[in-house]
């Protein structure tokens, strides 16, 4: 019976994760990181059909969670963006939704990840805490046998350099920047092992451009406008923003977000030597579309390196960092080692 490695990305604003993974192809699909609760398990019923959503219960409550799970919104919308996001409910319940849709019923090993700064003080808790039974919905029960923390970014560098080819040019010193919806995450390494003092996280991710605006849009209209998503959809297509029969065009807006990025990769500089040994910088995250114009005003002598999906490449570097875990252990896992199927070296943090 084959090993099942599985990744999931539990983002602030989006939670990915891998639905196959084949010879290297590695599939994925996301939802928003966004749940609704309600005191029992109701049929999740709309106006025109079934909602693909799955309520999943978790202390005592049921959270409604899935790709239609706007479709349950009330007036009150939680977004957990703070530092204890891990032990939430709302996290947990993320999770058992992404193992739901998965559709499978044992997980050998789950890989995850964690903003840099909190790496080292939450790993062993979240592993404890994604290991073991899930409860994800409509009577059905998950097991997931062990669980593998890494640093978010981490998962984009393996994936960048393994799909592009990449991996001899990654030995030399590399920057890669994860802008996220609460956090900017950036690890430098050399290699495939990380520079712990040289990388960190600072919360200046989209979500901080998206308050500014609708703050600033607030005042125009004279109203308390909070409606961060209608922003963010009009920034990612470059369409106007209607608002009480008016046209609100977002492009003035650019100082603001050139401000904002600009604080980020402040933090990121502060933590350097200087860029000049920089062989490689890597640009990830469903945010990076907003802080590529101040990566290269601050990087100007350097190519920046993108990828494909760039909000899929930290949960396709978890699949294959778990494979490669895997292949290297072939006794934990109860199977020899794939002799046809060859990997460099799992990322690993340096002490």
């Amino acid at each position: 019976m084959s090993i099942i490695v599985r990744a999931i990305d539990v983002g602030f604003g989006n939670t990915k994760y891998v639905t196959s993974s084949t010879n290297g192809k590695v599939e994925c699909a996301h939802f928003p990181s966004l749940a609704f609760y309600c005191h029992n398990d109701q049929a999740t019923e709309s106006m025109g059909g079934k909602r693909r959503t799955v309520q999943v219960p978790v202390d005592g409550l049921f959270y409604e969670v899935g790709p239609d799970v706007e479709l349950a919104a009330d007036r009150f919308r939680s977004w957990q963006l703070h530092d204890g996001y891990t032990e939430t409910a709302e996290y947990r319940a993320f999770t058992a939704a992404a193992l739901h849709f998965m559709k499978i019923d044992t997980v050998d090993l789950l890989v995850v990840g964690l903003p840099v700064a909190q790496f080292l003080a939450k790993r062993s808790a979240l592993e404890k805490a994604m290991t073991g039974s899930f409860d994800v919905g409509r009577k059905r029960t998950i097991v997931v046998k062990k669980t593998l923390v890494v640093p978010q970014p981490q998962g984009a560098l393996f994936w960048y350099a393994m799909h592009n080819g990449k991996m001899d040019a990654m030995q030399h010193k590399t920057l890669v920047m994860d802008v996220g919806s609460r956090t900017f995450d950036w690890l430098v390494t050399r290699g495939m092992r990380v520079i712990p003092k040289m990388s960190d996280s600072v919360n200046r991710g989209v979500s901080d451009i998206l308050r500014q605006i609708a703050e600033a849009i607030g005042a125009e209209i004279k109203a308390d406008y909070r409606n961060l998503d209608a922003v963010d959809a009009a920034l990612r297509s470059g369409r106007i923003l209607r608002l009480y029969q008016r046209d609100h065009d977002l492009k003035k807006f650019e100082p603001l977000i050139r401000k904002v990025a600009d604080q980020a990769l402040i933090s990121v500089l502060g933590r350097l030597d200087g860029p000049e040994d920089l062989e490689n910088i890597v640009l990830v995250g469903g945010g990076a579309y907003l802080y590529r114009k101040a990566v290269k005003r601050r990087f100007p002598k350097h190519q920046i390196l993108e990828v494909e999906d760039p909000m899929y490449a930290n949960v396709r570097g978890f699949q294959l960092l778990g494979e490669q875990y895997v292949r290297e252990r072939p006794d934990q896992f109860r199977q020899a080692a794939d002799s046809q199927v060859q990997g460099p070296v799992a990322a690993e943090v340096a002490s």
